[in-house]
């Protein structure tokens, strides 16, 4: 793991006060293992790579792991605590010791392994504002293809339903600079 991208990506986080306004209103929730990834973190990154404002997210992903609440119902009991706090903003919460269920997976461990199934390399990514307000990041296939603009699937992840994704999210047209390897089994080619 390279130390300057570690840096790279705290800086980035700690100088959007949007950004730790959310992990501050997570962080108060005092949820196990919570972390905010996806979007959030990907989004960020290839916005300051393209020297782009905000662009804008889908929803916030809100990650946390309590086997003693592995239901929905208490998911949506925390987003609507969170629309409370921050209406305008559109919170999706997943308690990742129920969603290996969805996923047809041997139950998690936590949420570390947890985001290691999640479609792409550099949306696998995490963070989270800790008690001395430090930003903190998991990233179990590390930094590297989110800095280099680089969409690849992670390990074993379906790749019908990632260029399914790829297809849907029309992230080429946002981030002119990505380039995007889709795969099947016939063939793999690098979009640019």
């Amino acid at each position: 793991m390279s130390l300057n991208l570690e840096k790279e990506l705290i800086e980035i986080i700690e100088s959007d006060l949007w950004m730790i306004h959310v992990l501050k209103t997570v962080r108060d929730l005092k949820l196990n293992d919570s972390w905010v990834g996806a979007g959030f973190v990907r989004n960020k990154v290839w916005d300051v790579k393209h020297g782009k404002e905000s662009t804008e997210l889908n929803d916030i992903d809100i990650i946390y792991f309590d086997k003693t609440k592995p239901i929905k119902e208490y998911d949506s009991h925390i987003e609507t605590k969170l629309k409370s706090i921050s209406p305008n903003l559109n919170w999706s919460v997943k308690n990742q010791a129920r969603m290996h269920l969805r996923n047809g997976h041997k139950p998690y461990a936590d949420c570390h392994e947890a985001i290691s199934f999640w479609p792409e390399t550099a949306t696998s990514i995490a963070v989270r504002l800790n008690s001395k307000n430090r930003i903190e990041y998991m990233a179990p296939y590390g930094l590297e293809d989110l800095f280099n603009l680089l969409v690849i699937p992670t390990p074993g992840f379906d790749l019908a339903t990632y260029n399914e994704r790829i297809q849907e999210k029309g992230w080429k047209e946002k981030w002119n600079q990505l380039e995007i390897k889709t795969s099947s089994a016939q063939s793999s080619k690098i979009v640019m």
